[in-house]
């Protein structure tokens, strides 16, 4: 069993940065492949970002490349999302979760999910 708790989200204005974290409490975290996902009303959970357990092997959805950066630290039992140049379209609830597949970028797959944390993005 992993436990999830987002923290960092905010208002922010378009153009500035957030940082989000994730601390995970449980068994194993290390061995966990996590995931940043985020759902905009009236729209379907999607897939922003993802770190395999060792820190290697990221993915970005198209969205957020050279933007965001997925980062991890299996002492702290953290994960960070670090979220610059933010744009009104990024406005969302953000979740993060937990994947004992090696690698992978859809919800389905992902076992472990926190309550989320609204990112809102002003024009």
């Amino acid at each position: 069993q992993v436990q999830l708790v987002e923290s960092g989200g905010g208002l922010v204005q378009a153009g500035g940065s957030l940082r989000l974290s994730c601390a995970a409490s449980g068994r194993a975290f290390s061995g966990y492949t996590m995931g940043w996902f985020r759902q905009a009303p009236g729209k379907e959970r999607e897939f922003v970002a993802t770190i395999r357990w060792g820190g290697d092997n990221i993915d970005y959805a198209d969205s957020v490349k050279g933007r965001f950066t997925i980062s991890r630290d299996n002492a702290k039992n953290t994960v960070y999302l670090q979220m610059n140049s933010l744009k009104p379209d990024d406005t969302a609830v953000y979740y993060c979760a937990a994947s004992s597949y090696w690698r992978t970028t859809l919800t389905r797959q992902y076992g472990y999910w926190g309550q989320g944390t609204q990112v809102t993005v002003s024009a």
